[in-house]
């Protein structure tokens, strides 16, 4: 498999941009933890992201090459909402109880930690192909 060097950059770029959209979903799920009444009507439902890789078909061979990963799809998440007994909100039902949106701050901190880790996973990666490429260029220069 043959990879030119700036291949190898633009396939962890795309993961930085993929990873920083995941963040920013991520943050939006945060911040949204308590709303209980969107323009919808109903409470806030939590996002998904989901990546797909990106194939490149070379022109002159047969086989696939990975160039990288982008969103393929933001969902919603659809488990049920939870429900805490507030009689005095003005979103209560009749019985007394609020629809909370389907955030676990929990779950959303480790999925930040986990999308900050691969990006600077990707960071690693591109500082990585500098090195070897400076290196490869000092070689060349004899020095």
């Amino acid at each position: 498999m043959n990879i030119n060097a700036f291949k190898i950059m633009d396939i962890a770029a795309s993961g930085m941009t993929a990873e920083r959209f995941r963040s920013e979903v991520i943050s939006n799920n945060l911040a949204n933890a308590n709303t209980t009444r969107t323009e919808n009507g109903g409470p806030y439902r939590r996002k998904v992201v989901t990546f797909k890789e990106v194939l490149n078909k070379e022109l002159s061979k047969k086989d696939e090459q990975i160039s990288g990963v982008r969103v393929s799809k933001l969902e919603e998440d659809n488990s049920p909402f939870r429900l805490v007994y507030d009689p005095g909100h003005p979103d209560a039902d009749e019985n007394g109880y609020v629809k909370y949106p389907n955030v676990n701050p929990l779950r959303e901190m480790v999925d930040l930690i986990t999308a900050q880790r691969a990006y600077e996973a990707n960071v690693a990666v591109i500082n990585s192909a500098k090195t070897m490429f400076n290196s490869a260029l000092s070689i060349g220069r004899g020095a």
